[in-house]
């Protein structure tokens, strides 16, 4: 967020917006100070149910959709690093996604690098049944966390992602109640195991290199 805030000050420009919303059912007393540390002066929201992730069917964070004045989605589902690095033995991110970000504030609908409508339904992650069975089991777990019932939001958080496995988000939603420790090891584990299977973090980006 420091890096997309710096980004934010120098493209200065009012038809330029960033909406930052914090996947976080621990609410502003989980995701605010991480908001207050980069100092950000674009909107941040804290989403305690997920809803941008459900509406965009989003498994990771950070992930965006480019909007553009009209409403009209042309990119979207990918992880939104301003530049490529490696982290955890695989390369995330690209050098080219900022340069492409800028031609298209640049260039609008002549950008190369926005999607026709057709192009934006195939790039959206269909679910299957137990998939969308695990959207209102999450919700549940969510629920119950902010009634106080720790034992019934593990419950539903466990059957959600027994349901989406490869829901990130999930599993990082469960796991940032749990010990770092044990935080870290389920994380490490299920990323290893990407790694094992050569899987990557995050889908491959679709992106014409920059030519600056």
């Amino acid at each position: 967020m420091p890096v997309w805030q710096s980004i934010y000050e120098e493209l200065n420009d009012p038809n330029f917006v960033i909406i930052s919303a914090a996947q976080d059912t621990g609410g502003e007393a989980a995701a605010g100070p991480i908001f207050e540390k980069a100092n950000v002066t674009y909107t941040a929201i804290v989403d305690v149910n997920h809803t941008i992730s459900s509406l965009y069917n989003f498994v990771n964070v950070p992930s965006a959709a480019w909007i553009d004045e009209e409403g009209r989605v042309v990119r979207i589902d990918e992880g939104t690093y301003t530049r490529a690095a490696n982290v955890l033995g695989q390369t995330i991110g690209s050098d080219d996604y900022l340069p492409a970000l800028k031609d298209w504030l640049k260039n609008g609908a002549d950008s190369p690098h926005i999607y026709s409508a057709d192009k934006v339904a195939s790039q959206i992650r269909g679910r299957s049944d137990e998939e969308t069975l695990a959207e209102p089991t999450f919700k549940m777990a969510a629920y119950f966390y902010q009634n106080e019932d720790q034992d019934r939001a593990n419950a539903y958080w466990d059957k959600a992602q027994a349901l989406s496995p490869e829901s990130w988000n999930f599993h990082r939603q469960d796991w940032s109640f749990l010990e770092q420790k044990d935080t870290m090891k389920n994380f490490m584990g299920k990323v290893n195991a990407l790694r094992a299977a050569e899987k990557p973090y995050y889908a491959p980006m679709e992106l014409k290199p920059s030519t600056d």
